[in-house]
C-alpha cells in the first residue's frame, strides 16, 4: 500500500500543475566570476538547454530518412516529442506523461509501426526523464524508469518490423537516471550540512553568551557580596555610635541589617547555581583600573608592544564598572596576541564627564607568525560587559589592518559619590 501511496503521490496527484522552473542562483564558483550583464543572463541557463534539446529535437525529425514522406509523419515525429521536452519547464509530471503517451503516436503517424521508441522519441524522452528527475525526487526517477519499462514491453507484446529498442533506452535511461539522482542526494546532503552547520553556530552562540553571562555574574558576585557585608556591618555598628538611640532608630537599623544579610544568602545561593564543579572561589579581590599597569606587564613579558595613555581626572568608579573595564582591556588585549601577533597596541583610559571612555587599538600583524583562530568569543564577552552596565560599544578592523576596540560606561553622579 505504501508503494502505490508512494506511486500516486509521484506521478498521479495533480501531474499537470503549473510548477514553473526558477532561474539558478549566479553566486557559484563559475557563474560568480562572470561580468554582470552575463551574470544576469546566465540566471536561465537551465531553460536556454532544455530549449536547445527541443530545437535538436526537430533537428532529428526534419534530417531522419525514417518517416513518411507526408507532413504529418515528420510534425508527428518532431513537433510532440519538442513539446513534451518545453512543458518540462512549466509542468513537469504533465510532461513526462506527454512524452510517453507520444511514443505509440509518433510511431503510428509517421508510418513506422509500433516501433516502441522512434529516434526523436528516444531522445526527447531521456531528455524529459533527466529533467524531471532533477526537478522532483529520486523516488520519482525510479517510478518513471518502471513505468517507462512497462511501456516498451507493452509496445514490443505487439511485434513490429523494426526491431526493439526498449533494451537501450532501459540502460541508458537507468545510467542518467542513476547520475541525476545521485546528483540530487548529494545536493540534498549538501543543504542538510549547511542546515546542520547553522543550527549548530546557533547553538554555540547561545552557549558562549551563557557561559559568559555566567563569569560575570561569578566575578560580580565577590563586588556585590563586598557592599552588601559592609551594609550588614554598618547597621550593625550604627546604633551604638549614637548616645541613647530611640527605639524606631534601633528598629530600623536591625531591619536593614536583617535585609542586608537575606540577600547575601539569597546571592550566595544564586551563585551556587550558575557556578560549576570545578569553579574556585578567587583569593584575591576582582581587579580593577589600579592595577591595569600589572595587566600590561605580563601582557608585554608575552611579546606584545602595548602603550597606556590615561586622560582626565583620575577617579575612583563603581566597582563593577572597574572589574567590568579591566576585563574589556584584558579580553582585547588577548585577541591582540591570539590575531595579530607581532602587532603593538595602544590602550587609551579617559575619565570624561558621565562614564568612562576605553579604546583598545592593535596594528595590522606583522611577521612571519600566523594568527592563533582562538574561540571566537572574546567580543561576545566585551559586548556583554557593556550591555550589563547600557554602555556603548564598537569593535571593527581599521583601514590600516588592525583591530579597534571602543567603549563607552556610563557612570552616574551618584554612582560616583557612593
Amino acid at each position: 500500500m505504501n508503494t502505490l501511496a508512494g506511486l500516486r503521490q509521484d506521478l498521479f496527484h495533480d501531474p499537470f500543475a503549473y510548477r514553473p522552473l526558477a532561474p539558478m542562483r549566479t553566486d557559484g564558483p563559475i557563474t560568480g566570476r562572470l561580468p554582470g550583464r552575463i551574470r544576469q543572463w546566465s540566471a536561465w541557463t537551465p531553460h536556454a538547454v532544455v530549449g536547445f534539446a527541443a530545437f535538436i529535437t526537430l533537428v532529428i525529425a526534419s534530417s531522419s530518412t525514417s518517416w513518411g514522406t507526408g507532413p504529418i509523419g515528420v510534425l508527428a515525429a518532431g513537433f510532440l516529442p519538442a513539446v513534451s521536452v518545453i512543458a518540462t519547464l512549466f509542468r513537469p509530471v504533465g510532461a513526462w506523461w506527454l512524452s510517453i503517451a507520444s511514443a505509440p503516436v509518433v510511431s503510428v503517424l509517421s508510418g513506422t509501426g509500433l516501433t516502441p521508441w522512434a529516434e526523436t522519441v528516444f531522445f526527447s524522452h531521456l531528455v524529459v526523464m533527466v529533467v524531471v528527475a532533477a526537478r522532483t525526487r529520486p523516488r520519482t526517477a525510479a517510478w518513471m524508469w518502471v513505468l517507462t519499462l512497462l511501456m516498451g514491453g507493452m509496445l514490443d507484446a505487439f511485434g513490429n518490423s523494426w526491431g526493439s529498442n526498449s533494451g537501450p533506452m532501459a540502460f541508458v535511461s537507468a545510467l542518467a537516471l542513476l547520475v541525476v539522482s545521485m546528483m540530487h542526494v548529494r545536493r540534498h546532503a549538501q543543504q542538510e550540512v549547511v542546515a546542520q552547520q547553522h543550527v549548530t553556530a546557533v547553538e554555540r552562540d547561545k552557549r558562549t553568551l551563557l557561559e559568559e553571562r555566567t563569569t560575570i555574574a561569578r566575578e560580580l558576585h565577590d563586588v556585590v557580596a563586598h557592599h552588601m557585608s559592609v551594609v550588614a556591618i554598618q547597621a550593625e555598628a550604627a546604633p551604638y555610635r549614637v548616645e541613647n538611640p530611640p527605639p524606631e532608630l534601633e528598629k530600623a537599623f536591625a531591619t536593614i541589617r536583617e535585609n542586608a544579610v537575606a540577600a547575601l544568602t539569597e546571592l550566595r545561593r544564586v551563585l551556587g547555581v550558575v557556578r560549576a564543579e570545578d569553579y574556585a572561589a578567587p583569593d584575591a579581590p576582582q581587579p580593577t583600573l589600579a592595577v591595569l599597569d600589572g595587566l600590561l606587564a605580563n601582557v608585554r613579558e608575552a611579546g606584545l608592544s602595548v602603550e597606556k595613555t590615561v586622560t582626565g581626572s583620575v577617579r575612583e568608579l563603581p566597582q563593577g564598572v572597574e572589574l567590568s573595564a579591566y576585563r574589556i582591556i584584558q579580553e582585547a588585549l588577548s585577541n591582540t596576541l591570539r590575531h595579530a601577533p607581532g602587532a603593538d597596541a595602544v590602550v587609551e583610559v579617559s575619565y570624561v564627564l558621565g562614564g568612562l571612555g576605553l579604546r583598545i587599538v592593535n596594528a595590522a600583524p606583522t611577521g612571519d607568525v600566523r594568527p592563533s583562530p582562538g574561540a571566537g568569543h572574546g567580543v561576545t564577552g566585551m559586548r556583554e560587559r557593556v550591555a550589563m552596565l547600557n554602555g556603548e560599544m564598537t569593535a571593527e578592523p581599521t583601514a590600516s589592518g588592525g583591530y579597534e576596540v571602543a567603549v563607552f560606561l556610563p557612570v552616574s553622579a551618584g554612582e560616583e559619590s557612593a
